[in-house]
């Protein structure tokens, strides 16, 4: 399945015009017991829904998506927001020419 959403869960919630809570995890799997005690899983990303049940996955999460919310008239504008940001760290920050990063 081809998503219609960036490959990347928070853009892709983003995308379709939701509102989220992005919390930070510790890096190490066997410290995520916090994200692990409210989902079943260590996995990164997790998306908790408001019934409690997790989606653990990219994949997963996408597919959820699409699944039940429909694309916001916004979603064109942040792709391209989001590609311009990348552009500019590309080429300001990192030094890298964003033709040879693809």
């Amino acid at each position: 399945m081809v998503s219609r959403l960036t490959a990347d869960p928070p853009a892709g919630l983003t995308e379709l015009g939701l509102d989220y809570l992005n919390h930070q995890v510790p890096v190490e799997r066997e410290e995520r017991t916090v994200l692990f005690g409210l989902t079943g899983s260590d996995t990164v990303p997790t998306l908790l829904l408001e019934d409690g049940s997790a989606l653990v996955g990219e994949e997963e999460i996408l597919a959820y998506l699409e699944r039940h919310y429909a694309e916001s008239e916004q979603a064109d504008a942040h792709r391209v927001k989001a590609a311009n940001a990348r552009r500019r760290y590309l080429e300001e920050e990192c030094g890298c020419s964003p033709l040879l990063t693809h």
